[in-house]
């Protein structure tokens, strides 16, 4: 009895007790088969709508998931992954999209994949004129949206508004993922208009949308102690009071803007890295005034800067020379560059007038004009019945009226100048009928930089355009002139002794008592002395491919020692032209503040 009572049931076995434990075995079967077809129907969703999105979803994390381009997906996918699960969970605090890109030393680096164009060792501004910022995680995109509308309305163009459009509305991204519920706004996200005017009014649209619980209110002026940092400030006055032309070439790895050989749009005889120059040590050299430190050209920024804009050089071959640098440094930043082309399609720049290179993302345009001496070139009749070529000296070239309501507009001449007839000045030099049986060189520059100026006077709005001079270009031809055998092909470093360099030239001096006499301010780009140091940086015989040493040396009668290999010098004329304008841009958003 004893050994049955221990395996009876407990309070006494029944037939329903007995029943109940043989169906508790099925009951738990189903509970299972429910799970795994919970989780399996779960899977099943969750797979279809990562493949399959609806294109007008209006979900914020969805929209996410899905919105980024091709390029973004490999650089973004946890940040956005991370916005998925703020959304599923949003009383969570933690905010994971990326801000926008810093490096060690807080600098802001273009995002690209431009050769060495992230090394900025020069500098760059992190919020360049008080129209950008870095905003901490704990802050609303409000902030960033109103600074960026605010510098698009001004057609300033910042480095964080370039990165925002560049690099694949990253900052849209950011608002998407820290916005609770807002429908609105992620439609409003989504859209993705190349235009101008459209990206202001997405940002327009976000600022009435986004929360503004967490955000520092901006000034009428957009301004907040956000915006504007203590390093730009100091880089800006830096420039201010700095002679950008007062320097030395230093050695800088992360040189040159471009990868040698990438632009095809290079004249040949500049290009000697596709010439097989087999020295590279002129791709790597950078120019540092002695009282500051140039930022380095961010092409991006700059094109931001152009936005609407027509920049026109003016000028002899080296001015050219300087146009070609310019575009490869600009073209190469874009993504498109199918929207990046010559007004006529034209790939060669030797033969005409005038080009125009269109970036149509930015609605702007880089042209060029040839016209060596800025004044007419002139015929006469001769004695003889036929015509002989006379530069009238009180006539500003014919093409002036084309570019006369340029926005930015950079002028040289100077080597033409010293050209046998110009030099020699005889039956040459005419103003008004009167042909000068003879008349000094350095006069005649003279009065021909006076008709330039005068014009530039009548002409020119300086609240529009603004008009640099840049200045005499170094030639270094060793044992003769161009003309005479003069060589530099084996030159492969700078000049190091300041007792070498040449004496500053009196045609710069003569063009420099011009600008005293006009009403017009012009910036002058003073590189004489810059370029003088540079005697490694021509294309002597490097003027074309595929030639043995021998045939180089006997196809050229004479070397190239006045232009400059691209990349090279030139890229430094056009840092010191980005400093410049930016110069401006700063001086000009002072004087409204007053």
């Amino acid at each position: 009895m004893a050994e049955t009572a221990k395996y009876a049931a407990i309070n006494g076995g029944t037939l329903f007790t007995d029943m109940k434990t043989q169906l508790s075995l099925p009951k738990t079967k189903r509970t299972v088969a429910c799970a795994y077809g919970f989780v399996f129907i779960f899977i099943v969703v969750t797979t279809f709508l990562a493949f399959s999105p609806s294109p007008n979803s209006s979900s914020p994390w969805f929209t996410n998931i899905f919105s980024l381009s091709k390029e973004d997906v490999g650089t973004s996918y946890r940040s956005q992954f991370s916005s998925v699960f703020s959304n599923l969970f949003p009383r969570s605090s933690k905010n994971n999209f990326e801000q926008p890109h810093l490096d060690k030393k807080g600098l802001i680096v273009e995002k690209s994949e431009n050769y060495t164009q992230n090394d900025d060792k020069g500098g760059v501004l992190e919020t360049p004129f008080n129209s950008s910022s870095v905003l901490s995680d704990k802050e609303s995109s409000v902030v960033k949206n109103e600074t960026l509308s605010e510098v698009f309305d001004d057609k300033v163009g910042i480095l964080m508004g370039n990165q925002t459009f560049d690099d694949k509305v990253g900052i849209f991204k950011a608002n998407q993922s820290s916005i609770e519920g807002s429908k609105s706004a992620a439609a409003v996200n989504q859209t993705e208009s190349r235009d101008f005017d459209d990206k202001v009014g997405i940002f327009k649209a976000n600022q009435s949308t986004i929360e503004k619980k967490s955000a520092p209110k901006f000034s009428s002026k957009g301004k907040s102690a956000n915006v504007e940092t203590k390093r730009d400030v100091d880089l800006v006055k830096s420039l201010l009071n700095c002679d950008f032309f007062d320097g030395n070439w230093v050695k800088d790895e992360s040189y040159p803007l471009y990868k040698p050989g990438s632009c095809s749009l290079i004249d040949e005889q500049f290009n000697c890295f596709l010439n097989d120059r087999p020295d590279s040590g002129y791709l790597k050299m950078k120019w540092k005034p002695n009282a500051c430190s140039l930022p380095r050209l961010n092409a991006t920024h700059m094109l931001e800067l152009l936005r609407g804009k027509r920049l026109v050089f003016v000028g002899d071959s080296l001015n050219r020379n300087m146009w070609e640098s310019l575009i490869c440094i600009l073209k190469n930043s874009v993504k498109n560059q199918k929207k990046v082309y010559e007004e006529s399609g034209r790939h060669h720049f030797r033969t005409e007038a005038f080009y125009s290179f269109i970036f149509e993302e930015y609605k702007c345009r880089v042209e060029f004009f040839v016209s060596p001496f800025l004044v007419q070139q002139w015929e006469v009749a001769d004695k003889k019945g036929g015509k002989k070529e006379t530069l009238r000296l009180d006539l500003i070239g014919e093409s002036a009226d084309k570019y006369k309501d340029a926005d930015i507009l950079v002028f040289n001449t100077g080597h033409w100048w010293t050209h046998e007839k110009t030099s020699l000045g005889k039956d040459y030099y005419q103003e008004g009928n009167h042909v000068h049986k003879e008349l000094n060189v350095l006069e005649a520059f003279r009065r021909a930089l006076t008709t330039w100026g005068r014009w530039i006077d009548a002409h020119i709005n300086p609240k529009k355009t603004f008009v640099l001079f840049r200045g005499y270009s170094a030639s270094h031809f060793s044992g003769g002139q161009w003309n005479s055998g003069g060589a530099c092909d084996s030159e492969t470093e700078p000049i190091k002794n300041d007792t070498y360099l040449t004496p500053y030239p009196s045609k710069m001096k003569v063009l420099e008592d011009v600008f005293k006499g006009m009403k017009t301010r012009v910036s002058y780009l003073n590189i004489t002395r810059m370029t003088d140091y540079r005697k490694d940086g021509h294309p002597s015989i490097y003027r074309k491919p595929n030639l043995t040493l021998k045939e180089r040396r006997s196809q050229w009668r004479y070397q190239d020692c006045s232009h400059w290999c691209l990349p090279g010098v030139p890229d430094a004329w056009n840092e010191l032209l980005y400093a410049e304008l930016l110069v401006r841009l700063h001086q000009k958003q002072q004087e409204k503040k007053s």
